[in-house]
């Protein structure tokens, strides 16, 4: 117990190297990208000093703001954990987006044909949503393994089979008859929900995010497993040479990742929307790939930087309420970031 304290403290040399260049590059693709994003305000005649602050009331201000953030950044975490476990072993999972979107579908179909039968249901919905984000994940691993195909390709593509697969049982059988001819699954029983805080959508469910990123982190430093991970990573002749499956490999980081954005999957369906939509989780994979990204795929560092993006997106609406732009104008400030990453990245020579 006391090894873990110390991990968490920051003490162990190997987790005080790998925090300082990950805080480093965070904010440079923080501060950056406020400095373009405040141009762009001036241009659009809206006071930069006034925009910031307005948004940041809207969204650290009160418990409700604050809350919104702490919804939204559970998914991007565990989305972020997607992204960032496979790219531990030198894959690169683009497909956070559908595997979230087959473990949300997988949790309301599991809801649907148990009906209410109370608490005890709830596990069997995680596990539902686990199966379903894994088994999405386990079939860009195969194509990987046994046909070479590039996991950036397939992961990325499989995303919009996804959406269309989710679209297509939503209009069919997974359809709630009582929705007026919306594409909408039926309502989750209340009883087989996270509990929730209060008289807020903030519910248990969340520290399921936390949770996985502290055992990402202590099994990449503190496991066998992890320095097979790390190995492969690093040079995968040299993994195979020291007599590492590479393939297993492979598909357990897939299998894993997709575990986790399944799980995003869950806490949407069951923890926030009650139900399955076709917009469920839509962009909640590519802001988790972000989140990964500008950490350095940091297991620890990700939940900050899903905290920030979720400020960013829950701010959204106080900008257009305060300086009269739509609250997509955020998009424009992710964007900035995205672009902040993957500059730096070029200047590492990292290949995206």
């Amino acid at each position: 117990m006391s090894n873990i304290a110390t991990f968490l403290r920051g003490s162990h040399p190997r987790l005080r190297t790998s925090l300082r260049p990950a805080l480093i590059t965070t904010l440079s693709a923080v501060i950056v990208p406020l400095c373009l994003f405040s141009v762009f305000l001036m241009m659009a005649g809206v006071a930069p000093l006034d925009a910031f602050r307005a948004m940041l009331q809207s969204s650290l201000g009160s418990s409700y703001g604050i809350g919104e953030v702490l919804v939204r950044a559970a998914p991007f975490a565990l989305t972020a954990l997607a992204t960032a476990i496979p790219a531990r072993a030198g894959l690169l999972n683009v497909g956070a987006e559908g595997q979230l979107v087959v473990g949300a579908l997988g949790a309301a179909a599991a809801s649907a044909l148990l009906k209410d039968i109370g608490i005890v249901g709830l596990p069997v919905l995680i596990l539902a949503g686990i199966i379903g984000g894994a088994a999405w994940a386990g079939l860009a691993a195969v194509l990987r393994t046994k046909l070479q195909l590039n996991e950036t390709i397939s992961t990325l593509l499989l995303n919009y089979v996804a959406y269309l697969l989710v679209a297509h049982i939503l209009q069919g059988p997974l359809r709630d008859p009582a929705s007026f001819n919306w594409p909408f699954s039926p309502p989750i029983p209340d009883g087989m929900r996270f509990p929730v805080l209060f008289d807020s959508r903030v519910h248990l469910g969340l520290l399921i995010a936390p949770v996985a990123a502290i055992i990402f982190a202590l099994a990449l430093w503190r496991t066998y497993w992890g320095l097979n991970l790390r190995v492969t990573g690093g040079n995968p002749q040299a993994a195979r040479r020291a007599g590492i499956d590479v393939a297993k490999t492979y598909l357990t980081v897939m299998l894993i990742a997709g575990a986790m954005a399944g799980l995003a999957g869950v806490l949407q369906v069951v923890g926030v929307e009650g139900r399955l939509r076709p917009s469920t989780g839509v962009g909640f994979g590519y802001s988790g790939f972000l989140a990964a990204w500008m950490v350095s795929h940091h297991p620890l560092w990700l939940l900050g930087s899903s905290l920030l993006l979720a400020a960013i997106v829950v701010s959204g609406d106080a900008l257009q309420i305060t300086s009269g732009l739509p609250s997509s104008t955020v998009g424009i400030l992710t964007a900035l970031v995205l672009l902040g990453v993957l500059a730096r990245g070029h200047s590492q020579g990292v290949r995206l």
